[in-house]
């Protein structure tokens, strides 16, 4: 009978000592394989885009390939509701966003996630200015001329978005309240198609995240106008502040990574340090600045403390310009 409960208590007691000697070793081989890097957006929108240029340097950092997996949908949620749920093996990542990680959710009446409560903090890396950008057809060439153009009564004077509750949508609505005008709120499925329709001439502005926008900007095939800093900065040169005209305003992004919760810290802190190390990178450092955004490192503390931050100010402005939950 002795004999009978010891051997039990060996096994347990080995399966013991395996199970941490596994997860170390685990840890140690990490990655072993690709990792998926979910993107609550369409490609062509601005978080696909430094997504990608993040992504791609880092599977070189790390030594493994960083498989994009783009999940639009529901202004971000459906992309935050899979990574949610995701194994937390260290193997998925998702690119953890302002639109997608705290105005889907304020947006949701029955919210499905907690960005603050629901998921492991990576890092946050980027800051991004929105900005406001007309079809080179429209006769504007700033802030005060585009106002006076919408008072005018001219049609057609259409604001495309990524999508209802998207970053462009809610700023482009805290836009038109601040400046006392109004503009046929046009959705589109994501920062890419928005843009795209911008150019083709079917919306006449937008003011949307500097990555979405400023390769066509770039390319003379839209006009910036103004940014969303409180200040004139070095990213957007020429390129005035909202605020010049319309004091006090200023509404940006930020970006960073999450992963499920649960997920080893010994493999987040490893990740860490290597997306630190990808943006100390100088093609990615130049990358970035091409696309109007800096690089701002914030560790898991810092940044949870950003998107606890974000969520009130994103409440108040969601409250300001009367969008209701769905």
């Amino acid at each position: 009978m002795a004999v009978r409960t010891w051997l039990p208590l060996v096994a347990a007691a080995s399966l013991l000592g395996a199970a941490p000697a596994a997860a170390q070793e685990a840890v140690k081989s990490y990655p072993s394989r690709p990792i998926r890097l979910i993107v609550p957006n369409a490609p062509g929108s601005s978080v696909d885009t430094l997504s990608r240029i993040v992504g791609t340097k880092l599977g070189e950092t790390i030594g493994q390939q960083i498989v994009m997996d783009n999940r639009a949908g529901a202004g971000g949620i459906i992309g935050m509701e899979i990574a949610k749920a995701a194994n937390p093996d260290g193997y998925t990542l998702i690119s953890a966003t302002t639109a997608a990680s705290t105005i889907a959710r304020i947006l949701q009446k029955n919210p499905t996630f907690d960005p603050v409560k629901d998921y492991d903090y990576v890092l946050q890396f980027a800051e991004t200015p929105n900005v406001l950008v007309v079809n080179p057809a429209v006769p504007v060439k700033s802030v005060k001329e585009l106002i006076a153009y919408a008072k005018s009564g001219k049609t057609p004077f259409n604001m495309s978005s990524a999508g209802a509750g998207s970053q462009s949508h809610l700023s482009g609505a805290y836009f038109q309240q601040a400046a006392g005008i109004q503009s046929l709120h046009v959705p589109y499925k994501g920062g890419g198609p928005s843009v795209a329709a911008l150019v083709a001439g079917e919306s006449q502005w937008t003011l949307i995240p500097a990555p979405a926008a400023m390769t066509q900007v770039n390319a003379g095939r839209l006009r910036a106008i103004a940014h969303s800093l409180p200040k004139p900065t070095p990213l957007l040169p020429g390129i005035p502040p909202i605020a010049e005209t319309l004091p006090g305003f200023d509404y940006s992004g930020w970006q960073g990574f999450f992963m499920p919760k649960g997920t080893p810290k010994a493999i987040n802190d490893k990740l860490r340090a290597a997306v630190v190390k990808t943006m100390e990178q100088p093609d990615v450092k130049k990358a970035i600045a091409i696309q109007a955004t800096e690089i701002v490192i914030r560790g898991p503390a810092e940044f949870r403390k950003v998107v606890q931050e974000s969520m009130i100010q994103n409440e108040k402005v969601v409250k300001a310009v009367g969008l209701t939950a769905n």
